[in-house]
């Protein structure tokens, strides 16, 4: 599966543009910005995106926040989720997966290979709930 719509969630300017370009230039995706877990979560109502990156160190609400009252919206339990962050101790990259994100990417990210990242979560996971139903 490849997403076609992309919401990309962060509170910088600067990192937004760069995903942003990187996203829509390399990975052909449909991107959609928000700067904070409030406007993410509108947006994602009104749009539906297929795949959401999400900054885990926000003013507001963070990136765990977000993703817990993502999961209670209608329609996006399923909707894969990745934080994109510097804050990457394996107790917090635990604790980003058990509450239901796909897995982490690391910032400072490299543009250059965002969307390889991006790819190489998504097919694991899909191998991994693959392989879960064979084994049923």
């Amino acid at each position: 599966m490849h997403p076609q719509k992309v919401l990309f969630v962060d509170d910088d300017p600067n990192i937004r543009r760069i995903a942003q370009i990187v996203l829509t230039n390399i990975g052909k995706y449909d991107v959609l910005l928000a700067s904070c877990g409030s406007d993410a979560l509108s947006l994602a109502q009104h749009s539906k995106p297929d795949l959401i990156l999400l900054d885990v160190m926000m003013p507001d609400m963070d990136g765990p926040t977000t993703l817990a009252k993502l999961r209670e919206l209608h329609g996006f339990v399923e909707v894969p989720v990745i934080f994109v962050t510097a804050k990457v101790q394996k107790h917090e990259l635990r604790l980003y997966t058990q509450n239901g994100a796909l897995g982490v990417i690391t910032k400072p990210f490299d543009p250059m290979n965002l969307c390889a990242e991006i790819d190489a979560l998504l097919h694991s996971t899909l191998a991994r709930q693959t392989n879960m139903k064979v084994q049923c």
